[in-house]
């Protein structure tokens, strides 16, 4: 592993052996979630009832993303390997990904090599015909494709991607059936709906068909700010899905790119953590020093 030495592992073995079995290799001993009461974007949570571990932090990889491209695939390869691997060294192991995005082959040769159980891969299914991609109508086929691109014979979460009303579970059956088939042979451990409108999140939130929601969320709300209601009709909701067992990885923490001042970075992650409104968090960090910053400012947030 990139950046991890043999002393690290024998370190971390004597000095947290008991984590082993459920954190990533890298991460330092120590670092269990909500260890000491603080926060740590390495810490190791589990999502809902799935029984997945993740880091409380994923890396994002699709800002301003469309047609299979993102400011991520525009940075070059050798740019986003270098990100990808700053992430990971960080303890950021899961990765959020879409085809949408186009990340798919950029990741795999990032992660290549690096032991299966130490990742989470998470990719999005786009449902809607466009002039970059006709749906087949189901997930086979998608998530088949999803594996080739990323090396791998499973995908731990798959998502239908952007649902923008309330009727997606009905629209969009065919998807869910062939998602839950997949889910039954192991080839996905758990799946969900990543949402761009109230109702539908209202749908997501209550329907038993759904192991994980990936939600607008921040302190603002409002359209401006790329949320799908105001910032406590949100989280009124997103308290109602945790409470029934789902999980909730919020995004557009920083609205979109919007709240870029320290203190609005600061102001939104209170808000989000304190409630008790997420599982987890996704941020398409472009820069090395924007997971740094990302990662110091998740340390300073104040539970109580």
């Amino acid at each position: 592993m990139h950046g991890y030495s043999r002393r690290d592992f024998i370190k971390t073995t004597l000095g947290g052996a008991s984590l082993l079995a459920t954190a990533p290799a890298w991460l330092p001993a120590g670092q269990a979630a909500n260890a000491g009461g603080k926060i740590c974007a390495n810490d190791v949570v589990t999502l809902g009832r799935t029984g997945i571990k993740v880091s409380r932090l994923a890396q994002g990889t699709g800002f301003n993303g469309s047609a299979r491209q993102s400011d991520h695939t525009r940075m070059g390869k050798q740019a986003f390997d270098q990100l990808l691997r700053h992430s990971l060294d960080q303890g950021v192991s899961f990765l959020d990904m879409a085809d949408l995005y186009g990340t798919h082959p950029f990741v795999k040769d990032v992660v290549k090599g690096i032991p299966r159980d130490k990742l989470v891969l998470l990719s999005k299914i786009w449902v809607r015909n466009e002039n970059w991609v006709t749906p087949s109508g189901g997930a086979k086929e998608e998530v088949g494709r999803f594996c080739k691109e990323l090396g791998t014979e499973t995908l731990d979460l798959c998502l239908i991607h952007c649902m923008t009303d309330s009727k997606w579970t009905d629209t969009y059956e065919r998807v869910r059936d062939e998602l839950s088939e997949l889910k039954q042979k192991g080839v996905v451990r758990g799946v969900g709906v990543s949402c761009h409108d109230f109702g539908a999140l209202k749908v997501a939130a209550t329907h038993p068909w759904v192991d994980v929601i990936f939600a607008r969320i921040n302190n603002k709300g409002g359209r401006d700010y790329s949320m799908d209601g105001t910032a406590e009709e949100v989280a009124a909701v997103l308290k109602q899905a945790r409470a029934s067992g789902k999980a909730v990885v919020g995004m557009k923490i920083f609205g979109a790119g919007k709240l870029v001042k320290p203190e609005e970075k600061d102001a939104s992650l209170q808000f989000v953590w304190s409630r008790g409104l997420v599982d987890a968090i996704t941020i398409g960090m472009l820069k090395t020093s924007e997971v740094d910053d990302t990662v110091k400012r998740i340390s300073q947030v104040q539970l109580s």
